[in-house]
């Protein structure tokens, strides 16, 4: 049946922050990249802590338990439920409209975010290493990174590791970071400041500006600009991002998505974005500790004295019980702040 000729309802879901829900927002994402959102006419909200809301009252009649859903009236009287939207895509709108190169690639990530959502993070790093193997890169700094070498070294597939040196790092870094190496028998790229931009940004402000003026500047050269330069020369790489690192920016962390900010030279010569995989962004920090445990996996031994986030030695401290994580990272910055800016 041609798209014109059917009314589609989309239930998303609001949760209690006032935000749409992430897969709401992928789903109406990959329908605005395949040309088909015009054919949605009505928008409803399934508003979390109100039962009452229309849309929850359209999931209670339609016994659907997750946003977003579709609902699609033809004309004939009925109305179909579609629970996802890759599947109102295959059984309604497939092979329309035409699309261009550009809303292809849309398309394409889009519809793989909803399709690894909801997969293990192994399963996500097998897709990836089997699609890009060693042109597809592991940042590593943390638990969290050793957790995806782990998984990596358990698909059998190739890939490579890099680790950004940034000279300030903690000496129980240093240390762990050969451990990691001497653990699983790997390679790992230690990838340096430009001394071009290092020597002159130390001589005009010192080693400690960042105290006085903020942490943004002193990261461009030591952190933003090496991985720039390191990117270029891969196709994808895998983080270990999780939504509740950080509530205020990582929230919203997909499992996969294009990453047009570190796009380097060589990605584009392959004639393709640079793609980036967050396989823990579901993860809580307890199902990653249980992970290194349960897999003996080796981590910092700062973490055994109160570092839970642990990144330059200046710009990082203990935190205290019931603090989150983030708040040993930059602590006398805002908190909406605390980003080195390798996550734009």
């Amino acid at each position: 049946m041609e798209p014109q000729s059917l009314h589609v309802t989309m239930v998303k879901k609001r949760l209690a922050n006032g935000e749409a829900c992430a897969k709401c927002v992928q789903a109406e994402e990959l329908l605005r990249a395949r040309g088909l959102w015009k054919c949605v006419d009505r928008v409803v909200w399934a508003i979390e802590g109100e039962p009452e809301s229309e849309g929850m009252r359209l999931s209670r009649t339609h016994a659907v338990a997750t946003a977003p859903f579709f609902l699609v009236d033809d004309g004939n009287g009925s109305q179909a439920v579609y629970p996802s939207v890759l599947k109102l895509l295959r059984e309604r709108f497939e092979g329309s409209p035409k699309r261009s190169a550009s809303d292809e690639a849309g398309a394409d990530i889009a519809g793989l975010v909803l399709e690894l959502e909801q997969r293990p993070p192994v399963e996500v790093v097998r897709w990836a290493l089997q699609r890009f193997g060693a042109e597809c890169a592991i940042a590593f700094s943390g638990a969290e990174d050793v957790a995806l070498i782990d998984m990596a070294i358990k698909t059998g597939s190739a890939f490579s590791v890099f680790s950004l040196d940034t000279g300030r790092l903690h000496p129980e870094t240093y240390r762990f970071i050969d451990r990691v190496r001497q653990h699983y028998g790997i390679e790992i790229e230690l990838v340096s400041p430009d001394p071009a931009l290092l020597q002159p940004f130390v001589r005009r402000k010192g080693l400690f500006s960042f105290y006085e003026d903020g942490h943004q500047e002193c990261c461009e050269v030591r952190k933003i600009e090496p991985l720039r330069r390191t990117l270029g020369g891969f196709r994808a790489w895998i983080t270990g991002q999780r939504r509740d690192q950080s509530p205020s920016t990582r929230s919203q962390v997909p499992v996969v998505q294009l990453d047009g900010a570190f796009s380097g030279r060589a990605a584009a010569e392959r004639n393709g974005t640079l793609m980036k995989f967050n396989p823990l962004a579901n993860w809580t920090s307890a199902q990653t500790w249980a992970y290194l445990r349960e897999h003996d996996v080796p981590y910092n031994a700062l973490h055994e004295r109160g570092f839970a986030s642990i990144g330059c030695e200046p710009c990082t401290r203990p935190t205290h019980p019931g603090q989150h994580e983030r708040e040993g990272r930059w602590w006398w910055e805002e908190a909406t702040r605390r980003e080195c800016g390798l996550h734009r």
